[in-house]
């Protein structure tokens, strides 16, 4: 069976961990989370793992990237899980305390009893990360300009000029992130007809092709629909035991930010896109609820429908 390191990376640091023969684990903490850290943890692997050992990290926001990356290029197996996977084997193993050792030892752990099951990690295109940088950049000056307008909803006047200067200015960043999201997609042919593909579905409009594009990265990594639907969090959650019979929502297991993106288009569509609107009446024939209000859970199988369309 093929060794596990496990993981645990924050922003500035890494600890690493991996399950011995004797059931205890060799650990090494506190390498720093750049090019002198993955030194020291590359020496570390030449003595302590073999060379086809799997490296298993959680999914960090963009603080895993850099180390993956580099790993990748050496030749070493990457798996990125899902933190949910870990935080719920913690929970299976009543662990009551949360260090960044400890939980590189439940990463290194998990992921040697689930080695058969491991995915093997690739880098992203350039292109698509890029995207995502820019996307994400424009989510980040959306919130601040709206925080900055709900603070001048309720600021005395010796501060609003200062209040709208700031809005001025971010309103301007937000017109010049817009311009490079367009720019770079045009620029690139891969991304360019993905995103004439997109806007082409009723309800879907070039900044949400742009965010859908980002966040889903390369399609071809799933093998159907419904990976990508449980890869958004949009998979039915049912909650049933013995006569009882839940609500059934969402299991949000998966990116916020696409089920975000998807959100309004599903909306759109339920009203008029044709196909989507025909499979609404066809699941509330089937009996299925639907809510008083637009929300989420109505639009999770319209979502799921618009990522296969």
């Amino acid at each position: 069976m093929a060794a596990v390191v496990g993981v645990d990376i924050a922003k500035r640091t890494f600890d690493l961990a991996i399950l011995q023969p004797n059931g205890k684990h060799r650990t090494k903490s506190k390498l720093s989370n750049d090019n002198a850290g993955f030194s020291v943890f590359a020496d570390w692997l030449q003595r302590y793992a073999v060379p086809g050992a799997w490296i298993v990290m959680e999914a960090t926001g963009i603080y895993h990237e850099a180390l993956a990356e580099h790993f990748h290029g050496m030749g070493y197996q990457i798996a990125v899980l899902n933190p949910a996977q870990i935080a719920r084997y913690a929970q299976s193993q009543l662990q009551r305390s949360k260090t960044d050792k400890l939980d590189a030892k439940l990463i290194a752990t998990y992921g040697q009893l689930h080695v058969e099951h491991l995915r093997a990690w690739q880098p992203e295109p350039v292109p698509v990360r890029q995207l995502r940088a820019l996307t994400r950049r424009l989510e980040d000056l959306q919130s601040l300009r709206q925080m900055e307008l709900n603070r001048l909803d309720v600021s005395p006047t010796t501060v609003q000029n200062s209040i709208q200067a700031v809005v001025q200015r971010l309103d301007e960043q937000i017109a010049w992130t817009l311009e490079q999201i367009k720019r770079h997609i045009d620029d690139d042919p891969d991304l360019r007809g993905k995103r004439d593909l997109l806007v082409s579905i009723n309800g879907i409009a070039e900044k949400t092709a742009a965010l859908i594009m980002a966040e889903l990265g390369d399609i071809e990594r799933f093998t159907d629909a419904r990976a990508v639907t449980a890869f958004a969090g949009l998979d039915p959650r049912l909650q049933e035991s013995g006569v009882y019979r839940g609500h059934t929502g969402i299991s949000r297991t998966g990116s916020a930010r696409l089920r975000t993106a998807l959100y309004l288009p599903a909306v759109v569509a339920l009203t008029y896109n044709p196909a989507i609107k025909a499979q609404a009446e066809r699941l509330r024939a089937r009996g299925k609820r639907r809510a008083n209000k637009p929300s989420v859970q109505r639009c999770a199988n319209c979502c799921a429908s618009l990522t296969a369309y």
